[in-house]
Order: structure tokens, then C-alpha cells, then sequence
């Protein structure tokens, strides 16, 4: 199934095939790494990347490890949403659909967490600073999934908006970043298909279950504008970010990309999307949009979401109920390499 994306525009998995051609030729002439801050500065002005041997600024380290690690907690949290419904899927085959998702949602988080490593910090660590609510994960996880028809609209439009925002990341100035962003949105654009999918047959099916999947989209509509983060002129981190070419597109850019892709699949699933003044605006070659509530979106971040605390709750159980594995693995794993050293 192919969806219609933003009017006049590459596809977004051509954009990210381009990436991937890219980045394999960057790596091809690459130059050696150098301790001086100048090559640093020729590199972002070459349009080039940036290797964990490098010399960086300390606020560019920094700036990646909590953007990365945000992004990585948020796949980890984002498996919860979904997997609530993992047992009351309505077939077997939707089953392993969902359950396949989740597992993509858990390796996701496993590159990102792989890829923030290399900055020189320890995922145990970003791990806690998540538990202990030092750094964050996106809003849109702290939302709730009350009808199956959410699971289909999480797939359209979570997902649309996370492959809008993530395309441009596969050409992050960050070359670990770039790399583990190239696979990632490879997947994430088979989801939004399988929530397409989902909803395109709800759409189609009795009256209730298009009125179950009319509901969800307007609910799930405005936190998915959201998504993109506060307007440019609240961002408090956008235009370093877009120097030092970890981010290509500005906030509000992004947001209006998503936006004009996702009026066109509405079309296709004959959902209306909840916004009377969204309308085609000629001159600017955009529709025009009601802008997201940000005040609640600042709620949200601060913690006070819908299901911000249930979420927390249900990672730290998982974590407390599950630390009997880690322990597990890490002495067979000692008892391994003391086999295997008998043996040598």
C-alpha cells in the first residue's frame, strides 16, 4: 500500500535511501580524525560526520546524549501503549502484527542506547536518569489507549509524525546517530503502513467500528501535532542544533510537513481530521492548520499527562521484577568465560 505524502515532495523512503547512499560514501573519504576543534568546524561546514574518535565541543556531546537518549527512552516507553493491547488484539494475525511492532519499538531503543554509548556515557546510567525523571521521553506515550482503533491510529499518525521528524536525523552531523536513524526509519515507515492498514479497514466496516476509528483520530490528532515540540520562537534548543547540523528542519518546518502529508491520507481513509480551519492555503502552497494546545504539551513534559505516572510506574516494576534476568545472564556469562578460559 502506498500512501501520498507531502504534495511535490521525494517520497520519504527514497529521502532516507538517499541517506543511506550518502553516508556510506562519507565513510569512504572520510579524513583522519584530528584533536583540533577547526576540523570539527570543517567537517559540519563540508556537510560531513562526526565519529566518536573526533574532537567535539563538550555542548555538542552533550546537546546528541540528551537527544538521543530522549529518543531512545521513548521507544522503550512507547512499547506500553501498544502492548496493552497486545492480548486483546481481534485476530491472531493482528496479534502478531502488534507483537511484532512492539519488539521493533524495544530494538529501536536498543541502537539508540547503542549509539549514545559512543558519546561516553553508560545506558545504565541515561537508564536511570529516566526512572529518577532527569531526562524525558515524547509527550505522545502519555496519552491512553482506549479503543483498538487506537492502536491504528498510533501507527498512522504517532508513527507519520516520528518518520517525518526522524528522516532529516539520517543526515545528522553525528555519524553513530545517522546510521542507527537509517534502519530506524525503515521500520517505522512499515508501521505507519500497518496502522494505515488498520484503519483503513475499521474505516470500512460497520458503522461502530468507524465511529471507533473516527474517535481515535480525533483524540490522537492535536498530541500528534505536538509531537514536533513547542513553535520555533519557544524552542530553546532548535537553532543550535540546526548549526551544528544534528537537526536539519526547524520545529515548526517539520510540523508542517506532517501536516500536508497527512491531509492527503485522510482523504484516502475518509476520516476527517478535527480541525474546521484546515484548509489549502494557495499562496503559501501549505494548508493552514489550528495550532496544538502547548500549554498542555508543557503539562505533559513536567509529568502531568494522563498516564505520565502510570507509565513511570510500569517501567520501574519492570525493571525491579525483571532484575533477576540481568543478574542471570551476567553470571552465565562469567561462567562462560571461565569455561572457555579452562579450556584454553
Amino acid at each position: 500500500m502506498v500512501l501520498p505524502e507531502e504534495p511535490g515532495a521525494r517520497s520519504l523512503l527514497d529521502q532516507v535511501a538517499e541517506a543511506e547512499r550518502d553516508l556510506i560514501a562519507a565513510s569512504r573519504r572520510a579524513a583522519p580524525s584530528s584533536d583540533d576543534l577547526e576540523y570539527f568546524d570543517a567537517v559540519i561546514a563540508d556537510d560531513g560526520k562526526i565519529e566518536p574518535r573526533d574532537v567535539m565541543p563538550e555542548a555538542y556531546r552533550k546537546t546528541l546524549i540528551r537527544q538521543i537518549a530522549q529518543h531512545a527512552h521513548s521507544e522503550i516507553i512507547g512499547m506500553q501503549p501498544e502492548g496493552n493491547w497486545i492480548s486483546r488484539a481481534p485476530s491472531l494475525a493482528r496479534k502478531a502484527i502488534l507483537l511484532a511492532k512492539v519488539q521493533d519499538e524495544a530494538g529501536h531503543g536498543l541502537y539508540l542506547y547503542a549509539a549514545a554509548e559512543t558519546l561516553g556515557v553508560d545506558r545504565s546510567d541515561l537508564y536511570e536518569q529516566l526512572l529518577s525523571g532527569r531526562q524525558k521521553y515524547s509527550s505522545i506515550f502519555n496519552y491512553p489507549t482506549v479503543t483498538w482503533a487506537d492502536v491504528g491510529v498510533i501507527g498512522w499518525l504517532v508513527d507519520g509524525a516520528a518518520i517525518v521528524n526522524q528522516v532529516p536525523l539520517c543526515r545528522c552531523s553525528y555519524g553513530p546517530y545517522a546510521r542507527a536513524m537509517i534502519r530506524v526509519c525503515k521500520e517505522e515507515s512499515f508501521h505507519q503502513r500497518q496502522g494505515f492498514q488498520s484503519l483503513y479497514v475499521l474505516a470500512r466496516g460497520t458503522p461502530k467500528q468507524r465511529a471507533m476509528a473516527q474517535d481515535a483520530v480525533n483524540r490522537w490528532w492535536y498530541p500528534s501535532l505536538a509531537m514536533f515540540g513547542p513553535p520555533d520562537s519557544d524552542s530553546t534548543h532548535s537553532e543550535q542544533s540546526m548549526e551544528w547540523k544534528i537537526k536539519r528542519y526547524s520545529n515548526d518546518e517539520l510540523r508542517q510537513k506532517f501536516v500536508d502529508m497527512t491531509v492527503e491520507q485522510a482523504k484516502i481513509l475518509d476520516l476527517e481530521l478535527p480541525d474546521a480551519d484546515l484548509t489549502w492555503n494557495a499562496e503559501r502552497g501549505h494548508y493552514d492548520y489550528t495550532q496544538p494546545d502547548y500549554d498542555e504539551l508543557m503539562r505533559v513534559i513536567k509529568g502531568n499527562g494522563p498516564c505520565n505516572r502510570q507509565r513511570m510506574a510500569s517501567r520501574r516494576s519492570a525493571v525491579s521484577e525483571g532484575t533477576w534476568v540481568t543478574e542471570a545472564a551476567k553470571a552465565y556469562a562469567v561462567k562462560q568465560s571461565e569455561r572457555m578460559e579452562t579450556a584454553a
